[in-house]
This record gives structure tokens, sequence and C-alpha cells, in this order.
């Protein structure tokens, strides 16, 4: 049930005076009136839209300086957990200043005002919370968890970060070994390399195929990253969720102060959704020497809007999402003790690239048997489809195991915030379940013989493969 719901904002002052009957505005030419003569006018209503869901009560409201919330409100335990997502992340990074989101997210809480970063750090520790960011390609996250009774010191040292970041030399400097660092040991990380792979061979001119780099990392500098958290966090790009000891009237006044610093605005260039091509008809080989080798393989994907989005969840389950349950680990692990694990997923979460992947590691010497196997496995799912045991296994995990992330206050801000990203509706929660136990034998399928034929994958294979 959705409804309006009033609630008195804090009061503010208005230069009315008082008399028996209410009040009266001042004549002009009168003198100001004191102190005893003004009386307190309430400020403009906080509406709050309350969606009484079967997870939970959520209540959405825009607080006055213009901040989107959502809220749970959450009595029984003293803590407050606050997410801080922006539409706008690496992607956004300047040409030539790859890593340069990262840079910023990682000063954020590497001291700011007066406080060095471990004085700051020590701050943190006494009032007993925590504050950090993070940034993927499409989003720059910030999230902080601190206990209610002190709430608005902790507040209030979040709010120094957004508004006086040092960005000190030292952890600059440290932040900037530790790229140079990884850039070294990527060299040698299967999983990198693969996906390297898949970039060159399936997209290679998006933005999501750029790449830090010993240049893009010895170009950054203090005063660009500085300018840079400017242009990713934005108020009109921001949205919060929050669950915890707190309502909307506590908690409005201190979003808009949290983030009173923050530009309005900045430009960003939008990026072209990404269609892939035809797979490619062999696997790509990438040499690495180790005694195993590492297979992806991806083919195109659903979109989370897609009709058949829920129907694809459904069938992944069955085919390399379910662990020992999938039909990929029972065939290639336990049959074939070829693999200790292999999954597959509806690979990835980024804005402008949907697709289908799994991965597996199996001996040098089995690599081409694994694959020979497995495009086995896809060819039979998408030619017979699954069963109605298998159709009922899926739909139940998927159902039963949903509410144990709900089980912290921290996890709901989490699970709000991946709702308001996608775009699904303050309704998500309550509508996810049955959306999975309408799915019919039939829809799955349908889908599987669209999807899984092992013709639309490309294979990639790092290490020192045999028998291909």
């Amino acid at each position: 049930m959705m409804h309006l719901k009033p609630l008195a904002a804090a009061a503010g002052t208005l230069a009315l005076a008082a008399c028996a009957n209410g009040p009266v505005l001042v004549p002009h030419e009168d003198p100001e009136p004191t102190v005893d003569a003004v009386i307190a006018a309430p400020e403009p209503t906080l509406e709050v839209e309350v969606h009484e869901g079967d997870f939970a009560e959520i209540q959405q409201f825009v607080t006055p300086g213009g901040v989107s919330v959502w809220l749970v409100s959450e009595p029984s335990i003293p803590i407050l957990a606050l997410q801080m997502n922006w539409r706008a992340g690496s992607a956004s990074d300047p040409e030539g200043l790859e890593g340069l989101a990262n840079a910023v997210t990682y000063q954020m809480n590497e001291g700011a005002g007066d406080l060095e970063a471990l004085a700051y750090q020590k701050r943190m520790e006494d009032l007993n919370m925590s504050f950090g960011c993070s940034a993927s390609w499409d989003w720059t996250t910030c999230s902080a968890r601190m206990l209610t009774f002190n709430m608005d010191e902790a507040m209030d040292l979040v709010s120094l970060a957004f508004e006086a970041p040092r960005f000190d030399e030292g952890p600059f400097e440290r932040h900037r070994r530790e790229d140079l660092i990884s850039i070294k040991q990527r060299e040698t990380s299967a999983n990198w390399l693969a996906d390297e792979a898949i970039e060159d061979a399936l997209y290679p001119d998006h933005v999501y195929a750029r790449d830090i780099s010993e240049e893009s990392v010895n170009a950054r500098t203090r005063e660009a990253a500085l300018a840079h958290k400017d242009t990713l966090m934005t108020r009109d790009r921001l949205l919060v969720t929050a669950v915890g000891d707190v309502d909307p009237e506590t908690l409005a006044p201190m979003v808009d102060k949290l983030f009173a610093s923050l530009p309005e605005t900045s430009d960003l260039s939008a990026f072209v959704p990404i269609v892939l091509p035809d797979a490619l008809p062999e696997p790509v080989i990438v040499d690495l020497p180790q005694p195993q080798s590492r297979i992806e393989f991806v083919a195109p994907g659903l979109s989370r809007d897609h009709p058949d989005y829920y129907t694809a969840r459904v069938l992944n389950y069955t085919l390399g999402g379910g662990g020992f349950e999938s039909r990929l680990m029972k065939v290639l692990r336990v049959e074939k003790g070829l693999t200790y694990g292999v999954g597959t997923g509806l690979g990835s979460t980024l804005e402008y690239l949907h697709t289908w992947a799994g991965v597996g590691q199996t001996k040098n010497e089995s690599a081409g048997e694994f694959i020979t196997l497995l495009k086995a496995e896809l060819e039979k799912i998408a030619a017979d489809g699954v069963t109605e045991q298998e159709l009922a296994d899926a739909k139940a995990y998927l159902t039963g195991s949903y509410p144990l992330g709900f089980d912290s206050n921290a996890k709901i801000a989490r699970n709000m915030m991946g709702v308001r990203r996608e775009n699904l509706g303050v309704d998500y929660f309550d509508r996810r379940n049955a959306a999975i136990a309408a799915v019919t034998l039939e829809d799955v399928n349908r889908v599987a013989a669209e999807y899984l034929a092992p013709e639309k994958f490309t294979f990639i294979v790092v290490g020192e493969p045999e028998g291909l």
C-alpha cells in the first residue's frame, strides 16, 4: 500500500508577531520585533511516501536540499547504515588518466580538514564507525555505518570528507605504489589475462576495455584527483539509502548537511551500449606457464529490464549457477573429475554490457576434453531444455534463499541501492519471488534454445592447454 505521509520538519523562524488570536504580519513601519515577539513557523512539511512491503516498510522522500532518500526505520538495532551512490565511475576517467576515480575514492577516508590520515582513522575508531568509498565502471559508491547515539558526530566526520578532503602526498603516493605493483602482478594473473582477451575479442574499442597503465598512474596528480571528485560526486547524480534507528525528520537535515558542499552537476559523456559480435569459431588461447588452464566462455545476455530476465535466472541455476546441483558441476566435476569448480551467471552488471558467462579450471592436458563436454551440455540444454524437477528445485532455492540477503542493516541498505540503481521500483522486493515462481517450463526451454547454443559462446583459455 502506498500513501503520502506528511511529517513536520524542523521549525524555522518567520518575522511574525504573536497575538492572542494567532500570528499577524508585523507592520512595515514597526521596528524589528524582539526575540520574545518572534514566533517559529514550521518549514514546509517533508512528504514521505511509504511502501508497506512484505520485507520492509520503505520510506521515500526528497530532502529540502533535493537529495532523494530511501529509508527503512529499524528501532530495534541502534545502528545506522548509509549507502551513497553517484551514477558516474571509472568509465568517466579522462583519457590518459585511467584509474583516477579509484584514486579519488581511495583518498576519501585518508584525512579531511585538520585531520591527517591517521587522525581521521583514529577519530572513526573513537566513534566506533566506518566510512569508505570505491568506484566501479559506472558508479561511485560511499558507505558508512555508525551508532545512532553519536550519529551527529559521525555524520560530521563524513561531511568533512566531502567538504575538505586532504588528498595528502603520503596517502596519494601510497596508492600510486599499490597501483604500480598491481600492474606488474596482473601480467601473471589468469583472471586478468582472460578478461583482457575477452575485451580484445569482443569490444576492443569501448571504454570498458580501457586499462590502468604505468603511464596513467604516473600522470595523475593531487589536483587532477580533487577536480575529478567534483566531476563524479554531484548532487544531481546522487542516490541515498539508509537503514537504522532514525526517522525521516531526523535524517533529512543530516543528509542535506552531509552533501551541502557538493557541486550541483558536472559535464560527463554518455557511452554507447555494447552489441556483442558473433562468437569466435575457435577458442582464443593466451599462453601462461602454469599447470592448469583457466577457461572462460561468454555470450550475449539479458538486461535487468528484459521480460525474460527472471526466466534466465531460473535457467542459469540449473546450467551452472546452482553449485553441485548444476549440470556442469555434475558432469565436469562429479562424473568426470575434470575440475574443482565450474559455474555460470548472467555475467555483467555493467550498464552498457549484458552477458551470459561462465568460468572453470582444469589441468592443461584435459582442456580439450573439458571444452568438448561443456559444449555438449550447452547443446543438450539448448535442444532439450530442463526437467520439471530441475525447474522446481531452481525456483525453490532462488525464492527460499532470498531473505538471507536482509539479515543486517548494511545488507538491506545495499539491496535497496541495487534496486535504485537498476530502476526496479520500490515494490521490487515484494514482486521478485512471485516473478520467479511464475516462470514456466515452456519459458525456460524457450530461453535455453535462444541463448545457450554453444556456437553463441566465445571461449578464452589461459594456460598451456592441450587437445584444442
